[in-house]
């Protein structure tokens, strides 16, 4: 398969659902889209572990939804450069990559988190609540972000 580095969202399958992916320390955050690629709904929120642990259930989530490729957030630097979280996420995408049969593409998630945590103190949920939901929630502004991409072409 080729490196998740090098490919553009065109190397996704031109239908078929999409998961999203926001990669954090502690959790990662599942989206997945519709078979239209109209929209993106939260998923799960898996707490992270051991690398492997967190791949089977990836792959789960695959299989579940007939999933067809992955979006996954890339946390760049507010002005555009990569520090140590993109290298992070460049590593997991690529030892992921090495496991499943479905390209992996990045999408810039620069403030999806804070427009989400924003939005959702707009909207009054408590802090507890939020934190239960912020990562799903993030991880469907990524994929949605990524399907207007495609839907613009």
């Amino acid at each position: 398969m080729t490196e998740p580095d090098s490919m553009p969202l065109s190397a996704l399958p031109p239908s078929g659902k999409l998961l999203g992916l926001d990669l954090g320390t502690k959790t990662i955050g599942v989206a997945i889209s519709d078979g239209m690629r109209y929209s993106a709904t939260p998923l799960e929120t898996i707490r992270r572990s051991k690398f492997t642990q967190d791949a089977i259930r990836i792959d789960e989530l695959i299989v579940e939804n007939r999933a067809v490729g992955i979006v996954l957030g890339l946390p760049l630097n507010m002005d555009g450069s990569e520090g140590p979280r993109v290298q992070s996420t460049r590593a997991f995408a690529r030892n992921l990559a090495a496991r499943i049969a479905i390209p992996i593409v990045f999408w810039d998630e620069r403030l999806s988190t804070s427009a989400v945590t924003r939005t959702l103190i707009e909207a009054d949920v408590r802090r507890d609540k939020r934190a239960e939901v912020v990562d799903k929630l993030a991880a469907s502004y990524i994929l949605q972000g990524a399907l207007e991409r495609l839907r613009r072409g």
